[in-house]
């Protein structure tokens, strides 16, 4: 299964793309998308570059499912509406490409990656090299969205097997009224 991960950001959008065949991760490509080109007040233009930019990477390397990181509330709210814009552009054009989509917090990223959900930047970054076995340090955004991509290849796993042992069945009940669970 190749695994699109994005870590959403209004300036700079992390992308990392993974294979997993059994328990093997592999690395296919990262990078970022920037919008720091066009003026900061431009909000229509930089949600345009990101939806492009995640539609030419969901058409270039042909993911079977996406990880995007959740928005956290910011001391700011109008950063963190600012954010959110960018997510939705972010997840719109994935589900133009049907992919089904996974949402996790940072923390549990980190929890996934690092061991624990408070670890910095830069033990993200570390770990993603050691997991990946990248010759070096990928970008922060970059990192954190290979990250994402590496959380959801171990819960596909673990979902997989306990749908597999004839256990959970996803119910409606705790879900928000556009439906994600939480």
């Amino acid at each position: 299964m190749r695994i699109l991960g994005i870590d959403p950001g209004l300036q700079t959008t992390g992308f990392g793309v993974i294979d997993v065949e059994g328990h093997e991760l592999s690395y296919v490509a990262s990078g970022t998308i920037s919008t720091t080109h066009l003026a900061r007040g431009d909000l229509p233009a930089r949600l345009k570059v990101l939806f492009d930019g995640i539609g030419e990477l969901r058409t270039r390397y042909q993911p079977g499912a996406a990880a995007i990181e959740i928005v956290f509330v910011n001391v700011n709210p109008q950063s963190t509406l600012l954010l959110g814009q960018a997510r939705g552009a972010c997840l719109t054009a994935l589900i133009t490409g049907n992919l089904p989509i996974a949402e996790y917090t940072p923390m549990q990223m980190k929890q996934a990656v690092a061991g624990t959900g408070r670890a910095a930047k830069t033990q993200v970054q570390h770990m993603v090299m050691r997991l990946l076995g990248l010759p070096g340090l990928p970008g922060k955004d970059a990192a954190d969205a290979l990250g994402l991509a590496i959380t959801h290849a171990h819960a596909a796993v673990a979902t997989a097997r306990i749908q597999q042992a004839g256990g959970v069945v996803r119910r409606n009940t705790g879900t928000y009224r556009t439906g994600r669970v939480i």
